[in-house]
């Protein structure tokens, strides 16, 4: 599987976990709401309603949500398409640090590239808000990936045909804020992703369209993140014209087995410790693969008899073979080994990359060099606290 993976990982993952789970408030008051956001309504409206075509609202915040605009809106400028989009709701601008630029979502930016109205509110229960989408914006329906706030009952009541969400699980399983990372963490294979109508209740709502794929046992989120966005939006495309013809409906998607619902519940940063001592080498790969973006994994080592560190795992594989445990860690005999680390039940995971505190990420020869003759074992983050 082959992704192109963009910058700022970090900031997007922060956006794509609130983007089930926070609510919010809009009102354009000061300039830090205002910078990429505007109301040129009659631009779009009258070419919607001269075309004859149906109004679309895309909502969405970071960099997967921003290709999928790039994606619906490319459909919407052929002759053929039975919609346009009329405009695009995202989460208000960012300083990125203290004194530094005021920066548009990349959902906003890729907007404002392509012409299309934006609004970008606080909280979507705001009544001004909402007036605004009723009596200006006036959608047929309403498109949400990543978005980032939960949508009030006025809002889900407002466009003709609803609002469908692209949802990256195969629901009802990962239901919540870390569909992908909880996926990824219990080692599913196939993943996939779900294009589903709003409702209230989150991820709920009854299934228009789902597609699973297999992935690769090394793949991580940083990557299956955007591909799982990708086939989702390929998916809603595909199935738009039945929607907005009215042959696809709340009441003719399929409902979902409530009896099968798993929780992705939001992810704790304490739970990117790899227990060493008693999990295995494939909960811990597997924690480090759904990990990849936010909030990341690692273990504390101590060289020799010196202070212990922190030290991020970045990369890993599982090896097949096991060998007695021990708390030294040291590199495979080929060239090209990683480090081994070997757990509780004696089954190896080699690190391929590792990125030290204070240290920029490195591969395990550039780490072992680094070592200069001194020891490396893994302590407990009990251990780790007694000493410090």
């Amino acid at each position: 599987m082959k992704v192109i993976v963009t910058a700022t990982i970090l900031w997007e993952m922060t956006i794509f976990v609130r983007a089930f789970i926070q609510p919010a408030r809009c009102r354009i008051r000061d300039p830090l709401t205002t910078i990429g956001c505007r109301n040129d309504w009659a631009l779009f409206s009258s070419s919607a309603q001269e075309e004859g075509k149906k109004r679309v609202v895309f909502l969405g915040t970071p960099d997967v949500a921003a290709q999928s605009l790039r994606d619906i809106y490319e459909i919407s400028q052929r002759d053929e398409s039975v919609y346009e989009v009329v405009s695009v709701i995202t989460q208000p601008p960012k300083r990125r640090k203290r004194k530094g630029k005021v920066i548009p979502s990349p959902v906003g930016l890729v907007a404002e590239e392509l012409g299309i109205p934006v609004l970008c509110p606080e909280i979507a229960k705001d009544p001004d808000f909402l007036d605004d989408l009723e009596n200006n914006v006036r959608p047929d329906l309403c498109i949400t990936a990543a978005y980032g706030q939960y949508l009030p009952k006025r809002f889900l009541a407002t466009p003709t045909y609803g609002t469908v969400n692209i949802h990256p699980s195969i629901l009802p399983r990962w239901r919540g804020a870390s569909p992908v990372q909880r996926s990824l963490e219990a080692g599913d294979n196939p993943v996939g992703v779900s294009v589903l109508f709003t409702v209230s209740k989150m991820d709920a709502g009854p299934i228009i369209v789902q597609e699973e794929e297999e992935i690769d046992e090394n793949d991580q989120a940083t990557s299956v993140l955007p591909f799982l966005f990708n086939v989702g939006t390929k998916s809603l495309i595909g199935v738009l014209p039945k929607i907005l013809d009215g042959s696809i409906t709340m009441e003719t998607a399929q409902a979902q087995d409530e009896s099968l619902v798993k929780e992705a519940s939001m992810i704790d940063a304490a739970e990117g410790e790899l227990k060493i001592w008693e999990e295995s080498a494939l909960v811990c790969h597997n924690r480090v693969r759904g990990f990849s973006m936010w909030p990341g994994t690692y273990i504390y080592v101590q060289l020799d008899d010196e202070e212990p560190m922190k030290v991020k795992i970045t990369q890993t594989r599982v090896l097949s073979e096991k060998s007695e445990p021990t708390r030294e860690i040291k590199k495979g005999p080929a060239k090209k080994d990683g480090l081994r680390l070997i757990c509780g039940d004696g089954s190896i995971l080699e690190i391929l990359r590792l990125q030290p505190a204070t240290r920029k990420e490195m591969d395990a020869k550039s780490f072992v060099n680094g070592l200069q003759g001194r020891t490396c074992a893994w302590i407990k983050s009990s251990v780790k606290e007694a000493i410090s």
